[in-house]
C-alpha cells in the first residue's frame, strides 16, 4: 500500500490532502497540533493514522515520528505573521521561523533515517519567497530558508535515493490566508492546490509553483532592478 505522511493534516492545505490521498487509497498519517480537526478526517476514512504533535518542538517531534514510515513525506505545516511599520518584533520573527523553517527541519531530522530508497519528501515553500513583498519580512524569510535548504538536500540524498521537492503555491484560500487584510491576486481554494500538489509529486517534479501565472510574474519581477521591484510591490502591497 502507498503510505504518505502529511504534516499541517489539521488545516488548510495539508487537511485537504489527507482526505484526497485517503480518498485515492493511500494510507495516510495525518499530522497536527489540532487533535478534534485531525479526528474528522479518521471519521471520514479508516486508512488514516493520527498523529498530534508540535512540529517545533524537537524532542516531541522525534518522540512522534519515531518509526515512522512512508512512500511520501508531505511537510506542510506553517505559519504567518506580519511585521507593522518596519518595527522588527522578534518574538514575531521567531515563531514564524520556528514553524516555517526550523519545523520541517526537525521532521526531517527524524524521518529521513526512516526513508527508504525511492521515497520522496515535498518540503512547502512559498512565492513569497521570490520577491521582497511589505511585511512579509519574516514570513518571506523563513520560506527563502526553506528553499535554499531544499535544493540543497536534494543534491546529497541523490545517493540515498531520496528524492525532494520543492512546492511553492500562491495564494490559497485558507484559515491562515483569511486573517489577511489586502487583496490577494489569483487565490485558488484548497482543492485546487491539493490537485497542483498531487499532480506535480505524482509526476516527479523537483520543483513546481502554482498557479503558473502568478508564479511567472513573480519570477520575472525578480529578475527586474531592485528599485523596480519595490516600486511595483508596493503598488501590489496597496
Amino acid at each position: 500500500m502507498k503510505r504518505v505522511l502529511i504534516t499541517g493534516a489539521s488545516s488548510g492545505i495539508g487537511y485537504q490532502l489527507a482526505l484526497d490521498y485517503a480518498a485515492d487509497g493511500w494510507h495516510v498519517t495525518a499530522c497536527g497540533r489540532n487533535r478534534a480537526k485531525l479526528e474528522t478526517l479518521r471519521e471520514k476514512f479508516s486508512n488514516m493514522v493520527l498523529c498530534e504533535f508540535d512540529i517545533t518542538d524537537l524532542a516531541e517531534t522525534r518522540r512522534a515520528l519515531d518509526g515512522k514510515s512512508a512512500n511520501l513525506v508531505i511537510l506542510c505545516a506553517g505559519t504567518c505573521e506580519y511585521l507593522n511599520h518596519g518595527v522588527v518584533e522578534a518574538e514575531k520573527v521567531h515563531r514564524v521561523m520556528s514553524a516555517n523553517f526550523s519545523g520541517p527541519v526537525n521532521c526531517l531530522d527524524v524521518l529521513l533515517p526512516q526513508l527508504a530508497p525511492g521515497s520522496r519528501v515535498a518540503l512547502v515553500g512559498s512565492t513569497a519567497s521570490l520577491v521582497p513583498l511589505p511585511r512579509a519580512e519574516a514570513y518571506g524569510a523563513s520560506k527563502a530558508a526553506l528553499t535554499y535548504f531544499a535544493r540543497s538536500l536534494a543534491q546529497d540524498l541523490k545517493r540515498q535515493q531520496i528524492a525532494i521537492s520543492l512546492v511553492q503555491p500562491g495564494f490559497v484560500d485558507t484559515p491562515l490566508t483569511r486573517r489577511n487584510d489586502f487583496a490577494m491576486p489569483m487565490m485558488i481554494n484548497v482543492g485546487q492546490a491539493s490537485r497542483y500538489i498531487r499532480d506535480g509529486l505524482a509526476k516527479g517534479k523537483a520543483e513546481f509553483a502554482f498557479p503558473r501565472l502568478f508564479s511567472i510574474i513573480l519570477r520575472i519581477t525578480s529578475r527586474l532592478p531592485n528599485a523596480i521591484q519595490r516600486l511595483l510591490t508596493q503598488q501590489i502591497a496597496r
